[in-house]
């Protein structure tokens, strides 16, 4: 087993966590697929991995826990052998308009989605071996005003900064990327008529699809001379102005 590479993709089991995880399955990766609560669907998955020849484990953890994110890549490395690939997905999108927020709302947004990549990362990196990628999360809120996901976006403007320290800093043993998507999946619970004005106000006039963001990723992957870079997938929204 520790002859295969290895990739961990936190919130593995759902979305686009479940496209990184099936596009790395079929790269020829054991997969380690991590989830918080989504037993089930980390099962399925697993048997869709295995029902096409490849390998994949299930771990759960709940990444807003301090001591979970080193825990977790301690575990991999444990089950798997090696670890080559890590995908930092896991990331709750929380709506907090400006005058409601509370301390604990902050805590809860920056645990899972700036606290626990940067613990991944920091651990990742001392169990990786020369070649290892790491591929960041950004969000197209880092680099726009959404009224009302300020913290949100405040939390993925750090992972922009996180990416690019540790790109500095993990070179040249480990390359360290992000991916900045914008309207590839809605979040549960937009309407038609969000989905409507997200489309109209984005220069290409369209939506994108998981598909474009794993282009973008395979590209990262093999891309040797790429490190410490945000790669837009968001159909032109970032230079509307």
């Amino acid at each position: 087993m520790a002859e295969r590479r290895v990739a961990l993709v936190t919130g593995g089991a759902r979305r686009l966590g479940a496209a990184f995880s099936r596009v790395l399955a079929r790269r020829g990766y054991v997969v380690a697929i991590h989830h918080r609560q989504s037993h089930a669907e980390a099962a399925a998955l697993g048997a869709e991995i295995a029902s096409e020849g490849g390998e994949s484990h299930t771990f759960a953890a709940d990444l807003a826990d301090p001591q979970a994110p080193a825990a977790l890549v301690r575990d991999v490395v444990e089950r798997c052998g090696r670890l080559d690939v890590v995908v930092n997905s896991a990331a709750n999108m929380l709506r907090t308009p400006v005058g409601s927020v509370t301390a604990e709302q902050l805590d809860e947004i920056f645990a899972l989605n700036t606290r626990a990549p940067f613990l991944i990362a920091q651990a990742a990196a001392a169990a990786m071996t020369d070649g290892g990628v790491i591929v960041n999360m950004a969000d197209l809120a880092a680099f726009e005003t959404w009224a009302g996901y300020i913290p949100h976006a405040m939390s993925k403007a750090a992972i922009v900064q996180m990416t690019r320290a540790l790109a500095r800093v993990l070179a040249p043993r480990i390359r360290v990327n992000a991916i900045a998507p914008g309207v590839v999946l809605l979040p549960d619970g937009w309407d038609g008529a969000a989905s409507e004005h997200l489309a109209a106000t984005t220069p290409l006039r369209r939506h994108g699809s998981p598909d474009d963001v794993m282009r973008a990723f395979e590209y990262l992957l093999d891309a040797p001379f790429v490190t410490g870079e945000v790669l837009f997938v968001d159909g032109g929204r970032h230079v509307r102005r």
